[in-house]
């Protein structure tokens, strides 16, 4: 069975030890943890806070995996930048650096899985549009994980990587490419499935993706999306076949945390955590 876990960029305005004490009592028992300016900065972060924040999971026996996607954490006027894709080489250093950085505090918190994804490209211009694969950004991009894949490699954690809508890599089908780009790199490589992306993109129907790629599979997101558009929404406001996406997580034997990622209700976090998992557990069979 999978642990059912909250993303902590869903709860941005809450202490990161306070929202780990939240999610506990509500009965999560995992946790997605958006490092971020208020979440353990990997650039100003303690040892004392790493150990604070560890000891918490460990009191609550919370399963944890570490997501990378900050908004101005890098950057304070330009979302998400820089990238691994940046025509500027010392920008795709900084961004290896913070990846590098971030599997490092996985290995102190007690996570095995690093949750990323491609960004945006300078152009614009994503997979789908270059279907040859002669875009320089390919490149760019591969070169860039090989790095943080041999750093994740040292620090035996799993770097999982997740399609995002309007981003370069937007699709399952597009991350199988770059593993294979990626040649025998490219095993190394897991996934990072959102459900809600699946309906935003069209590929359907979710469980049957699921199937396809569950050997792949490191990590999930709960959230439902209207179909064709990116909107995070709350379970039953989009066009999410809930049922079939927890049972076919079931029935492949997916034992890796599943994390509802709300990440624009922080102002009612609290709330939504609460409403989310009593939503959840019926729906995975588990007693409220």
């Amino acid at each position: 069975m999978y642990r059912l876990g909250y993303n902590t960029n869903g709860l941005a305005h809450h202490r990161l030890l306070d929202a780990l004490d939240l999610l506990a009592q509500l009965g999560y028992d995992a946790v997605a943890l958006t490092l971020d300016v208020g979440h353990l900065d990997p650039y100003h972060c303690t040892a004392a806070e790493v150990r604070a924040v560890r000891e918490r999971l460990e009191q609550h026996g919370l399963g944890v995996v570490v997501e990378t996607g900050a908004r101005f954490l890098m950057d304070p006027s330009r979302k998400h930048f820089p990238t691994l894709l940046e025509d500027s080489a010392e920008d795709r250093r900084r961004r290896v650096d913070f990846l590098r950085r971030c599997c490092d505090l996985a290995v102190e918190l007690g996570a095995s899985v690093v949750s990323i994804w491609s960004g945006v490209a300078p152009d614009g211009g994503r997979a789908a549009d270059d279907p040859e694969g002669r875009s320089p950004v390919w490149d760019r991009l591969c070169g860039g994980l090989e790095e943080v894949l041999d750093h994740a490699r040292g620090c035996s954690t799993t770097i999982a990587f997740e399609p995002e809508p309007g981003m370069f890599i937007e699709r399952p089908g597009e991350y199988l490419a770059l593993a294979d780009r990626l040649g025998a790199r490219g095993d190394e490589l897991g996934l990072t499935l959102d459900v809600g992306h699946l309906v935003c993109t069209g590929d359907l129907p979710v469980g049957a993706a699921l199937r396809d790629l569950a050997p792949r599979l490191r990590n999930v997101h709960l959230d439902d999306c209207p179909a064709g558009r990116h909107q995070h929404r709350f379970f039953g406001e989009g066009d999410l076949d809930l049922e079939d996406a927890l049972t076919s997580l079931i029935e492949i034997g997916y034992g890796g945390v599943a994390s509802v990622e709300l990440s624009r209700d922080s102002h009612r976090g609290a709330q939504i955590a609460a409403r989310a998992i009593e939503k959840l557990r019926p729906a995975r069979n588990l007693n409220p």
